[in-house]
């Protein structure tokens, strides 16, 4: 099976994975989950880390065909938007992120949010495929963590966002509205049938107790023998158990409240009001 060529960038805000993947022989790229640099404190946001993705495309004589998105982040902001004016490449994602904007857009208020998926380019199925160069890209649905996640298959790698961690550190939560425990179960048996050879890159990291440095690749067989919450075979009733406790203990994303109501836009800000400034919502729990 073929393998891309890739470049990786972490960011440690957020602690998020970016990819820029190609295909060695055309050199068409795409661009997997682009952070947009956000200070929720002063409220500043800036291309700093689009830019060097940029860069690095320029530089290696790369043309970005497509800005993928495996769901609708909950801890960072998207710079799909300012990718595709700076490219021209479509922004892709799985269709069920139709459920995820209708679930939140009541939450937030958005009047402007379609509730049909139209603010992005392209909603995939699951196990569609399409052409990066001579590269074929599976559309594998991953659901679990959230309702719309998807995992993209290029060759012998798979990016699987938020499904998985490191076999250290375990799996995705999945307390969030549309989330379901035994969905994601289920979902990463999918990605445990692959070739055990087959190589996972994942979206976020958090170093482990007892790691000193962030990891981000790692394979279909270690994850099947080695992590933490579902390697050696751990049955589906226990995964559920250990997922629902633990998830029932941890705290919402630092970023939640501004990642959905953003990412749900395909990553657009809110329109300017009468004063020419952009707002973001909190809603109050009182």
């Amino acid at each position: 099976m073929a393998t891309p060529a890739l470049h990786a960038w972490f960011d440690e805000a957020t602690h998020t994975i970016t990819y820029v993947v190609w295909d060695p022989a055309t050199r068409h790229a795409a661009i997997i989950d682009p952070v947009l640099d956000y200070d929720h404190r002063s409220g500043r946001a800036s291309h700093r880390a689009a830019d060097t993705v940029l860069g690095f495309i320029a530089d290696h004589d790369l043309t970005a065909h497509w800005i993928l998105e495996t769901h609708a982040h909950a801890d960072h902001l998207s710079a799909a938007p300012y990718l595709k004016e700076k490219t021209g490449a479509p922004v892709g994602i799985g269709e069920h992120i139709i459920e995820v904007q209708r679930t939140f857009a009541p939450v937030f208020g958005l009047d402007d949010v379609s509730g049909d998926g139209r603010e992005f380019d392209r909603l995939f199925r699951d196990g569609e495929t399409f052409p990066l160069g001579e590269l074929q890209v599976e559309v594998i649905h991953t659901p679990g963590h959230t309702p719309a996640c998807v995992s993209y298959r290029i060759g012998d790698a798979v990016f699987v966002g938020d499904t998985l961690f490191m076999p250290d550190y375990g799996t995705a939560r999945a307390d969030f509205p549309g989330g379901d425990a035994r969905t994601l179960y289920r979902s990463i048996q999918k990605l445990l049938a692959l070739p055990p050879q087959t190589t996972l890159y994942l979206c976020h990291d958090y170093k482990a107790p007892g790691r000193d440095h962030y990891a981000w690749q790692t394979t279909v067989a270690d994850e099947k023998a080695g992590n933490v919450h579902i390697g050696g075979g751990v049955d589906e009733d226990s995964f559920v158990a250990m997922r629902e406790a633990r998830d029932a203990t941890l705290p919402a994303p630092t970023l939640l409240l501004p990642s959905l109501q953003v990412n749900i836009r395909a990553g657009h800000l809110p329109a300017p009001e009468d004063n020419g400034r952009r707002y973001l919502k909190i809603p109050l729990k009182l």
